[in-house]
């Protein structure tokens, strides 16, 4: 459990993320006690979400305090932070104190380029679980996975689930519980389609398809931050 007067805790706020990936953490962290969260950019311009949504960062890299949690959320923009080393260079030094070191979807391939998941258990979303094994990572299909100082979220809505982990870690559960019950998160999906493991071999062979095209555009980046760490 973190022993801190106030916690501060920073999301990487970047071009094309998704936006759940990173709202969803951020509604759970600023209902926790004596804690700032920052949203963090290289400016302090609107960011727009892949999907269209502007959200205001809080603070840039060169102005943001030391952090006890870094997370990195996920979305098509990921792509281009996997060779940015502005960013990465900002993760790693993050990192070097903080307690946790966190992700949801497809921001641990974010992690894994700045070489920070070596070693260790992972996931992210279901689609790209298998990239984490090129960035040194051994994958994980779970919803939220722990290992040491790492935390992972997979994809998209986990981050809920995800963020009430690390509130757990740090305030202990009968905090994270009373954020639970006040945000009534209490899902009852309509469906039961929301993985690989309950959905259709149809449903999933379509979305496979789908997302196949993009799937692949990021696998390459994936590669390419994988060289780049052999160096």
């Amino acid at each position: 459990m973190i022993d801190s007067a106030c916690t501060s805790i920073g999301l990487i706020l970047f071009p094309a993320l998704t936006q759940l990936d990173l709202t969803g953490p951020y509604e759970v962290f600023v209902r926790a006690p004596n804690t700032k969260v920052h949203l963090i950019w290289k400016n302090l311009d609107l960011v727009v979400s892949d999907r269209g949504m502007a959200i205001q960062p809080t603070t840039t890299f060169n102005a943001c305090p030391e952090l006890d949690v870094i997370c990195v959320p996920g979305g098509p923009g990921q792509i281009n932070l996997m060779e940015d080393e502005e960013v990465l260079s900002f993760i790693r030094t993050q990192s070097k104190q903080a307690k946790l070191v966190t992700s949801v979807c497809t921001g641990s391939l974010v992690l894994g380029a700045a070489g920070l998941l070596k070693g260790y258990k992972a996931t992210t979303h279901w689609a790209s679980l298998d990239q984490l094994a090129l960035l040194g990572a051994e994958a994980v299909s779970e919803r939220v996975v722990r290992d040491r100082n790492r935390i992972t979220g997979a994809g998209v809505t986990s981050g809920i689930d995800f963020a009430l982990n690390v509130v757990s870690e740090m305030f202990g559960s009968d905090i994270a519980q009373n954020i639970q019950l006040h945000m009534e998160y209490d899902p009852a999906p309509p469906f039961t389609c929301g993985s690989p493991r309950t959905a259709s071999e149809e449903q999933l062979k379509k979305a496979q398809e789908q997302a196949a095209p993009f799937i692949e555009m990021r696998r390459q980046a994936t590669l390419k931050a994988a060289a780049r760490l052999k160096k």
